[in-house]
């Protein structure tokens, strides 16, 4: 029972977490420009008097939906939506907010974040692509499955996960750095203002959510592979 149960996570239950995890992270890096515009950001400013008393009920105002390859905004709730050009380097377009909000504490991380996630993203792909031949070997032709069974490939397609895992991992981290400190500056300078501040309030987005649910789901694969590398290693040890 036990060995069948394990088979069936490695066959199938793994494969299907990797491929999840990469559309997890490819939302994540691609929203709010690319799609999802308002359902998904790092970062979002919306309509609230949260900071100037205890209530936001029925606020309504302009909104801006942060990520990493740009922003997108409205003016107001029920407002069309308009998006900047995706870009490594986005210049956010902070035009919808009122003169007396600390639009200027909102900046975006550096270009090689971006570029770091993206290298992770394609990582990521080629662990599964890998992940699924090494897994499913065993119903290959035997020069096929001779190819892909030898410890090198594994060990290759095991790394590859690893450094996808730590690179993308690393980088969301360091944004949600960055955010949530623009967030707490961009709070702080609508809090001061008291009553006259615009009613808006900064928060992080569910991207990051997104984030950490694709690399754990990553973690499973990666974990499954590296332990059949060390699996095989123990058993060649053992026979020697």
């Amino acid at each position: 029972m036990i060995p069948t149960f394990s088979e069936a996570i490695v066959l199938y239950v793994a494969p299907l977490l990797a491929l999840t995890a990469i559309i997890l992270t490819l939302f994540a890096l691609l929203a709010p420009t690319l799609l999802l515009h308002d359902r998904v950001a790092l970062l979002t400013v919306s309509p609230s008097t949260a900071l100037q008393s205890s209530s936001s009920n029925g606020a309504d105002g302009p909104s801006i939906f942060m990520g990493v390859l740009g922003s997108c905004s409205r003016i107001k709730n029920d407002a069309s939506i308009s998006c900047t050009s995706a870009a490594l380097s986005p210049i956010y377009d902070l035009s919808v907010l009122p003169g007396n909000a600390p639009g200027s504490l909102l900046s975006a991380p550096i270009a090689s974040t971006a570029a770091f996630i993206a290298v992770a993203i394609v990582f990521m792909i080629l662990f599964f692509m890998m992940f699924m031949v090494v897994s499913f070997s065993h119903k290959m032709n035997s020069k096929l499955k001779s190819t892909f069974a030898k410890p090198l490939f594994q060990r290759m397609a095991a790394w590859i996960g690893v450094f996808g895992f730590i690179i993308g991992l690393s980088s969301f981290a360091i944004i949600r750095v960055w955010f949530e400190k623009a967030v707490q500056d961009f709070n702080q300078g609508i809090a001061v203002q008291g009553k006259e501040g615009p009613k808006l309030i900064a928060s992080l987005g569910n991207a990051f959510i997104m984030a950490w649910i694709g690399y754990g789901f990553l973690a499973v694969p990666v974990i499954c592979c590296l332990t059949k590398i060390n699996t095989k290693a123990a058993a060649g040890k053992g026979s020697v």
